[in-house]
């Protein structure tokens, strides 16, 4: 076994390695901060319902138009608003994947974000 404790590494690797693990670090940092201002807008019902989210899959806006709105049938509303919301929320999900993916080269860290 090498000096370094791992096969194949040497102790200048390690040095190599710790300073790429704190690049990719600073640069996540980063993309997150850039991602709490990015928003994703998701419509349902012909664009009767409009949600924004944020990076931070927060909520910023429900948009719903006049014609969504039968007092008859509040249910279909209730649906139309929980799949626009779900949607905005999917989409945050991917534009965060996708922004980090590019720092982490696609590497699949669970817990990372």
């Amino acid at each position: 076994m090498a000096k370094g404790g791992f096969p194949g590494m040497g102790g200048g690797n390690m040095a190599n390695l710790m300073k790429q693990a704190q690049k990719m670090q600073k640069d996540m940092e980063k993309v997150q901060a850039e991602l709490e201002e990015k928003q994703v807008e998701a419509s349902v019902g012909g664009g009767v319902v409009t949600v924004v989210a944020s990076g931070k899959k927060e909520i910023l806006s429900i948009v719903i138009k006049p014609e969504a709105v039968d007092p008859e049938d509040v249910e279909m509303l209730q649906d139309l608003v929980l799949s626009a919301v779900n949607e905005a929320i999917r989409k945050a999900d991917e534009m965060v994947n996708g922004e980090m993916g590019k720092v982490t080269g696609g590497m699949n860290i669970p817990g990372l974000f």
